[in-house]
């Protein structure tokens, strides 16, 4: 495959670069937080409905935001696995502020 990506330090820009679109990382904090408490629920309840509603959820929100904000595809169908890392990465950069020293740092913003 050509250009493809060998770790996660090459991959995080990669991320932040198609996440440029505040509004797409805003559905994707959303997502992502509405799919954490599934999961938070699910342990606590034990309903399983849960599990693959939080799935739903979190993708559903951040290939919105690709497909409809962002006008890519999503990482996760080439990287599947350093995409999720990176996604849990930038809810933390977002929640804690630092999003915008990432993409500084990076080079993208």
């Amino acid at each position: 495959m050509k250009n493809r990506i060998s770790n996660f330090a090459e991959f995080w820009p990669f991320y932040l670069g198609e996440h440029l679109n505040p509004t797409n990382r805003l559905l994707h904090f959303i997502g992502s937080s509405l799919g954490l408490g599934c999961w938070i629920t699910f342990l606590l309840t034990f309903h399983l409905w849960l599990i693959p509603l939080g799935f739903v959820l979190g993708y559903g929100f951040a290939w919105v935001g690709h497909f409809l904000i962002e006008k890519n595809k999503p990482a996760s169908f080439r990287y599947p696995l350093w995409s999720f890392l990176a996604d849990w990465r930038m809810w933390f950069c977002i929640l804690t502020g630092k999003i915008n020293h990432e993409l500084k740092r990076a080079s993208i913003n």
